[in-house]
C-alpha cells in the first residue's frame, strides 16, 4: 500500500491525523514542517503565497519528509481542483462551498468518469484523491447533512474564523453561538461516518478539538510559527 493510500485509509477510518499549514511558498519551509513529524501539510493556495507553479517542488519536498501533501484550493472550481491534483496534491480541501450541490460538483472534479468528470493526463497525478469540503458559513451549516450525504465527499473541514464571521460571533470555541455550531458539525459527521477536520492555531486548542471528536487537526502554520517564535525570542532577549 502506498503512503497516499495509507493516509486515505486512516482519514476515512477517522484515525487521529495531525498536520501543518503552509503559507510560505518554499520547499525548504514545507519540508521543515513535514519533517517535524506531522501526518500532512496543507498548501494554502487560497490565502498563501504558493501558486500552481510551486506545487511540484512543494509536494515533492513534503513527500520526501514523510508527510502527505494536501492542497487548499483557491475556489470550488473544477480547474483549481484538477490542477492541484495534477501537480502533486493527494487530496484537496475545498473552500467557498455553501450547498450540497456545490459539494457534489467539487467531489466530481476529483474523480474520473463515470463517477466524476475529472480530466486525465496530469503530470504527477497520484492515486485515488480525497475531497474534503470546508464548512465556513451559515449557509454551509444549513446544508451540512445534505453535503455529508453526497457521494465523493470524504470529510468536512471547519474554518472557525470564517464561520464565526458568518455567524456574527466571537472566534472562541466556548462562544454561545460558535460552540453549538461546532458540536452540530461534529455530531452530523459522526452520524454520517465521515471525519471532521479543523484549523487550530496552537497545540492546546488542537488537543481540545481532538478530545471533542475531530480527527484531522491542523496544529501549526509556518507563518505563525515564524512570527511567534521570533517575537518570543526577541521578548526573551529584551526582558
Amino acid at each position: 500500500m502506498s503512503d497516499a493510500s495509507a493516509f486515505r485509509g486512516r482519514l476515512t477510518a477517522r484515525e487521529p491525523l495531525y498536520g501543518a499549514w503552509s503559507s510560505i511558498p518554499s520547499p525548504l519551509s514545507a519540508r521543515l514542517l513535514a519533517a517535524a513529524g506531522v501526518d500532512y501539510v496543507v498548501l494554502d493556495l487560497q490565502h498563501g503565497g504558493a501558486t500552481e507553479h510551486d506545487l511540484p517542488g512543494l509536494t515533492s519536498a513534503i513527500r520526501l519528509a514523510g508527510a502527505t501533501p494536501i492542497g487548499r484550493v483557491r475556489h470550488a472550481h473544477p480547474a483549481d481542483i484538477g490542477r492541484a491534483l495534477d501537480l502533486g496534491c493527494e487530496g484537496v480541501i475545498v473552500p467557498n462551498v455553501n450547498s450540497a450541490a456545490q459539494a457534489r460538483e467539487a467531489a466530481g472534479a476529483c474523480r474520473y468518469p463515470p463517477v466524476g468528470y475529472r480530466s486525465g493526463g496530469g503530470a504527477i497525478t497520484g492515486g485515488e484523491p480525497f475531497c474534503i469540503i470546508m464548512v465556513e458559513s451559515a449557509q454551509a451549516l444549513a446544508e451540512l447533512e445534505a453535503t455529508l450525504a453526497e457521494d465523493g465527499v470524504d470529510g468536512i473541514y471547519v474554518g472557525p474564523r470564517d464561520l464565526s464571521y458568518s455567524l456574527g460571533c466571537e472566534l472562541d470555541p466556548d462562544d454561545p453561538v460558535l460552540g453549538p455550531a461546532l458540536e452540530r458539525i461534529r455530531a452530523a459527521a459522526a452520524s454520517a461516518g465521515k471525519p471532521v477536520g479543523i484549523h487550530a492555531s496552537d497545540g492546546a486548542t488542537a488537543r481540545r478539538y481532538r478530545g471533542e471528536g475531530c480527527s484531522l487537526i491542523t496544529v501549526v502554520s509556518d507563518a505563525l510559527a515564524v512570527s511567534r517564535g521570533a517575537a518570543a525570542e526577541l521578548a526573551g532577549a529584551q526582558g
